[in-house]
């Protein structure tokens, strides 16, 4: 583990060699802090873009401290039924958008995810949706939704995929940011 000095606190991170392109940075859920670079990046460069995402850094920890204090009954807010209730009435709504492409209605499966808020298996016809997205604004949890629902008609995340979305939800880019800001 690593530390560094950010403006209000010294914090931990795990740094992890690799072969990227750029310095990635996750906060996990139980506090820690994952550093991804490449193994020609200095530590000073590592340090001094950590030093750039220092409110990132910190308000996120504070958020997930803020968690780990809740009881497991505070963090269940939601019941499996209310999840179900909300996420496919979100879905049902966006539907009708694929119907002229041949997309058969998904099958819809709700859990608890770590690092995702969805994941579509076109193929197999299901999509995977965080049931944490009752936690988001609406309007973030319709974005995923469509995100999800688009994969049925583009695979992977190509210039294709977000014309594409573009044209279903112009203001996607505005929900996704606002989604970043609640961080898994």
């Amino acid at each position: 583990m690593n530390k560094i000095s950010l403006p209000s606190r010294t914090i931990e991170y795990e740094l992890v060699r690799k072969r990227v392109k750029n310095i990635n940075l996750r906060i996990r859920p139980n506090g820690t802090v994952y550093v991804s670079a490449n193994k020609r990046g200095s530590i000073k460069t590592i340090e001094d873009f950590l030093r750039k995402k220092s409110d990132f850094i910190l308000t996120n920890l504070d958020k997930f401290e803020k968690i780990k204090r809740n009881t497991p009954a505070e963090r269940a807010r939601f019941s499996d039924e209310e999840c179900r209730r909300v996420l496919t009435e979100i879905a049902e709504k966006t539907y009708p958008h694929f119907i002229k492409y041949g997309v058969p209605f998904p099958k819809l499966k709700f859990r608890d995810m770590t690092s995702r808020w969805g994941s579509c298996q076109p193929r197999r016809g299901i999509i995977t949706l965080n049931k944490r997205l009752l936690e988001v604004p609406r309007e973030c949890a319709e974005y995923v939704v469509i995100h999800e629902f688009a994969h049925f008609i583009h695979l992977n995340h190509s210039k294709q995929f977000y014309e594409f979305l573009g044209t279903l939800m112009p203001d996607w880019k505005e929900r996704r940011t606002l989604l970043r800001e609640w961080l898994i």
